[in-house]
């Protein structure tokens, strides 16, 4: 059975999980600086052995750029330990397929949101759809500026604001080589930004 190993670390709260043949069994939210406990933990409670992944859905972005760099640095050191293929997914598009019909919303920090196309834009700047949901740690952040423009904010303790490693697994397509995996920044790192 395929045993798909998916985990996602852009935002400040890391997903992972462990999925075979479509069924989740078993899932973690903790911080990046957990992930490879978290991965571990997983595998043991599922009664697998890390050689039984046949493949890595991995979260790249947009988000942090520690915090995909960390994801990334992570499934390159078990793709190669594992010999196993990865496939890479948008942070966005995970937190999306947990909630339907909702438009996904990634705290881009700087006064800024990361939002489908991807696009990194002031929450005041973005237009809004009046009557829409919108999820993700950038909506519960500015929830003010949302909920003002007649926009509707789950609470925060929703669990469809966490892009869930689960989705990452059903969205994985073309697994390859992990080196292929690329990151999706959106704009330039804080650095390279300061040093202008």
């Amino acid at each position: 059975m395929p045993l798909i190993l998916a985990f996602d670390t852009a935002t400040d709260r890391a997903t992972s999980a462990l999925v075979g043949d479509g069924e989740v069994l078993g899932e973690r939210v903790s911080r990046a600086s957990t992930l490879l406990a978290d991965i571990d933990a997983l595998v043991r409670q599922a009664g697998a052995h890390p050689r039984d992944v046949t493949g890595l859905a991995i979260g790249i972005g947009p988000g942090s750029f520690t915090g995909i760099r960390i994801g990334l640095a992570a499934a390159r050191g078990l793709a190669l330990a594992l010999d196993v293929t990865a496939a890479g997914v948008s942070t966005l598009d995970a937190l999306a397929a947990g909630a339907a019909g909702a438009i996904p919303v990634i705290d881009a920090k700087r006064r800024e949101v990361f939002v489908p196309g991807p696009w990194a834009v002031a929450p005041a700047e973005l237009e809004i759809d009046a009557g829409a949901i919108y999820v993700g740690d950038g909506a519960t952040r500015y929830r003010d500026v949302f909920e003002h423009a007649g926009a509707t904010v789950p609470p925060d303790d929703d669990e469809r604001h966490l892009p869930r490693a689960r989705f990452h697994a059903a969205l994985a397509t073309g697994f390859g080589l992990v080196e292929l995996v690329e990151p999706l920044y959106v704009r330039l790192p804080d650095a390279v930004e300061v040093a202008r």
